[in-house]
């Protein structure tokens, strides 16, 4: 795969954050334009450590308000217990939303959401075994595939999840085994005769289930216990012998104890199909859905071979992707419909619009944020299947079906309320911060230039110059352009009158109404 050699400019750089982070302001975009690619891209790949998520609902009735809970046990009083739950899962939704809008410039939190979608784990067991398992996901997003797939196998959320915990000698359950080799490791591939599907067979899934018995977990919900454990249990574990399919050679997976899965995942592993698997999971969410055969091989090809090269690190197959000439080729731009927090952060984050109003109402703030991107097709944690959300896997629409009439509407609904009323949270308001968006850009009192900034923070490609001129009608009310110099220049002049600021604001609200609902905003 060739190193992209081309132009870099403002086109090149806001493509490369739009996709690795949820929205990107205009002055960052000409950071990374200065900065170049290869600097920008390394900034990028850095995890930084997440604060926690922290006590704010009258409902938490164990830490007090602003801390953190994820350590702290349950009341032993049924009713308290869960009123503490259901606070506690509000606190870890606003804690999501929270890290999409106030992120660090870098991947994090997109490669977040990628490995929640990947494995697919719904929040049904506790909010602590919920966050450990994301705050798993999240450190280790850019670490070794091999190694978070054994983590995540006898992590107590998935262990809950996918009745691992219940998966035992004297009842042998499939389900994490079937799913470890059809969707998080190997993929299921094409069936080619009954019960094989051209990279493992049933044999494999039912041998898979005997590796894997002998683990529980303890301390859900516990009024004593800080945090949810997995415990191995040898009494309850299958100590024969395995012997697997054809696929993995016939290999014998000897009993182990409590480390025999994961020599069983190192088996799994020893096949290269995991690699193209996994790459092409990442191309599609990162680049683009559509794989020809072209792409197969001179993009998935040389990223799972980067990746087998590298003993499953993924940290550098992101560095070869996001420099690589097809990555910032003009036919990918724009080729993904952007998921609902990538809508409502996509319009947020570029104009640093950020809740002031204190740890309740900023959290009371970002979990309405996450209610209204439910109520768009997208629960973060409570994906609709283990299979993550369709549009990340089902062909021919993929992203396209995060669009349907109601889905549409909602998201023109929470943008209007953004620009004009603002969104009502308990006695606080939150609206766009649409004047400090304004003086970030590179020169506000002049029109064109305000139009070209905002396309360039918020449209994927270029459009065209009628467009651009409708748009400038619109933030000048048709008038020349020197009236908006005179009208900004006094707003600048006086920032704190109502005279100078107010028509200013109106011109902005009307223009950003039409660019966050115009089909190129939609895609990133």
């Amino acid at each position: 795969m060739q190193v992209y050699t081309g132009p870099w400019t403002k086109a090149e750089a806001a493509h490369l954050l739009r996709r690795t982070t949820f929205g990107a302001t205009n002055q960052q975009i000409l950071t990374a334009v200065s900065n170049g690619m290869s600097a920008t891209v390394s900034s990028l790949l850095q995890i930084p450590v997440s604060d926690e998520p922290l006590a704010y609902d009258a409902g938490e009735t164990i830490v007090a308000q602003g801390t953190s809970w994820v350590n702290a046990v349950y009341p032993a009083n049924q009713t308290q217990n869960q009123q503490t739950e259901n606070a506690r899962f509000k606190s870890l939704g606003a804690w999501i939303a929270k890290n999409m809008n106030q992120e660090q410039l870098c991947i994090a939190e997109k490669m977040a959401f990628f490995w929640q979608n990947h494995f697919g784990v719904t929040a049904t067991a506790e909010a602590r075994s919920m966050y450990h398992f994301l705050n798993l996901l999240r450190q280790n997003a850019l670490g070794n595939f091999k190694q978070l797939i054994k983590d995540v196998t006898v992590d107590p959320a998935m262990l809950l999840f996918l009745n691992g915990a219940t998966n035992n000698v004297y009842s042998p359950n499939e389900n994490y085994s079937r799913e470890l080799l059809e969707l998080f490791s190997i993929g299921k591939g094409n069936q080619i005769a009954t019960g094989d599907y051209s990279t493992y067979t049933e044999t494999d899934v039912a041998a898979g289930a005997k590796i894997l018995t002998g683990f529980t977990v303890n301390g859900i919900r516990s009024s004593t216990v800080t945090q949810a454990t997995t415990t191995f249990m040898p009494l309850l574990h299958d100590n024969t012998a395995k012997t697997l399919s054809y696929h993995f050679n016939n290999q014998v997976v000897i009993a182990a104890g409590a480390t025999e899965y994961a020599n069983y995942i190192d088996v799994i592993f020893s096949q290269p199909h995991v690699a193209q698997f996994i790459c092409s999971k990442i191309y599609r969410y990162f680049v683009n859905y559509d794989i020809t055969p072209s792409v197969q091989t001179n993009v998935i090809d040389a990223m799972a071979q980067t990746l087998i090269t590298n003993n499953y690190e993924i940290l550098p197959v992101m560095q070869q992707l996001l420099t690589s000439d097809h990555f910032y080729d003009m036919s990918v731009r724009g080729a993904i419909i952007r998921n609902p927090l990538e809508m409502i952060m996509g319009a947020m984050n570029p104009t640093q619009t950020i809740p002031n109003f204190g740890l309740v109402g900023d959290y009371q703030t970002y979990i309405s944020i996450y209610y209204v991107a439910d109520t768009m097709g997208q629960s973060y944690i409570v994906p609709p299947s283990v299979a993550g959300w369709l549009a990340y896997y089902q062909a021919p629409a993929y992203s396209k079906l995060w669009i349907n009439s109601t889905y549409i509407k909602k998201r023109f609904d929470i943008v209007s309320a953004l620009v004009y009323t603002g969104v009502p949270i308990g006695t606080n308001v939150l609206k766009m911060n649409l004047l400090g968006f304004l003086n970030g850009l590179s020169d506000p009192s002049n029109a064109p230039q305000v139009i070209d900034d905002i396309c360039d923070v918020f449209f994927p490609k270029a459009i065209s110059v009628t467009d651009k001129l409708t748009l400038k009608a619109i933030l000048t009310g048709g008038l020349p352009d020197f009236e908006w110099t005179i009208q900004y220049n006094d707003y600048q002049a006086n920032p704190t009158n109502t005279t100078y600021y107010t028509p200013v604001t109106q011109r902005m609200q009307a223009l950003m109404n039409v660019i966050l609902k115009m089909p190129q905003f939609q895609t990133i």
